[in-house]
């Protein structure tokens, strides 16, 4: 019997609109689980998701019956929707329309799991901004600047 086998990792990075620091530290874990369940919900493998007030990071196997983009547009309409219900101060809540999507090798996982674990001490010394353009260029990514942030 054929079989269609894939492995593919990608690292998953976006902002709050703006890059507003609304996502407590009580509330990061909460926020973290639950968009490693709903990547579960899309048949990814959520191997580690964590981050800071303005943005997050997930390391996540890409599966074959989903787009990138569709994998990005679900992630955040369901958090979005998940963090409004949990307390009206999330009503008005939005993440950033653009996202960074990059594909890691099996040998990167550990280093990029380790990266995502210490984004509180990574982020006192570094803004999400010099951090994700950090991020394009290690990628090999090209970027304009004045659409970068949107």
């Amino acid at each position: 019997m054929p079989q269609s086998l894939s492995l593919v990792i990608v690292h998953v990075v976006f902002s709050t609109k703006d890059r507003a620091a609304l996502i407590p530290p009580a509330m990061q874990p909460r926020l973290h689980a639950y968009l490693a369940e709903v990547a579960r919900g899309l048949d990814c493998h959520a191997y580690r998701v964590g981050g800071v007030a303005d943005h997050v990071h997930l390391a996540l196997t890409l599966p074959r019956t989903v787009t990138q983009g569709d994998l990005v547009k679900e992630l955040k309409t369901a958090s979005n929707h998940w963090l409004g219900k949990q307390d009206a101060g999330y009503t008005d809540f939005a993440w950033q329309r653009g996202y960074g999507i990059f594909s890691v090798g099996k040998s990167q996982l550990a280093a990029l799991e380790r990266y995502i674990e210490n984004q509180a001490a990574h982020h006192q010394r570094r803004t999400f901004q010099d951090e994700f353009r950090d991020l394009l260029e290690r990628y090999g990514v090209s970027w304009d600047e004045a659409y970068v942030w949107d």
